[in-house]
């Protein structure tokens, strides 16, 4: 199973703040330790929301909204995607990590929807013709 494994933003990663050398390096030793074990499919951290943008869906009409964005604790300030056997093997993974920001930090861990969860593809998508 692939599990989406989201750092919470903070008022420090919202306000563009580095972590410091030290955890640094403490990350890429632990990202380092993922990939060795065969579990980590992608890793990174994310802009402030002030860099960002988000775009409003309201029937044909699209909107797009500029950052930065309220409410640091509803935003992301990084993710890793892990291939695991379990959510608690996710979660065995995420309480080996070095805090990955300064302060109080939280981490969420979601397992993502694999294609057979969505029922049978229709007849065109399974022998490949056009719809």
């Amino acid at each position: 199973m692939r599990c989406m494994v989201m750092v919470k933003a903070t008022r420090d990663s919202e306000a563009g703040a580095m972590p410091d050398a030290r955890l640094l390096a403490e990350m890429r030793r632990y990202n380092e330790m993922l990939a060795k074990a065969g579990v980590l499919l992608d890793a990174e951290g994310l802009h402030p929301s002030a860099q960002g943008v988000r775009v409003r869906f309201s029937g044909g009409t699209r909107t797009v909204i500029e950052g930065p964005f309220a409410g640091s604790e509803t935003l992301l300030a990084g993710f890793w995607l892990l291939q695991v056997k379990s959510l608690e093997e996710a979660i065995e993974w995420v309480k080996r990590c070095p805090g990955p920001l300064r302060g109080d930090t939280e981490i969420e861990i979601r397992p993502v929807f694999e294609a057979g969860e969505f029922g049978a593809a229709p007849a065109h998508e399974r022998d490949g013709r056009a719809a």
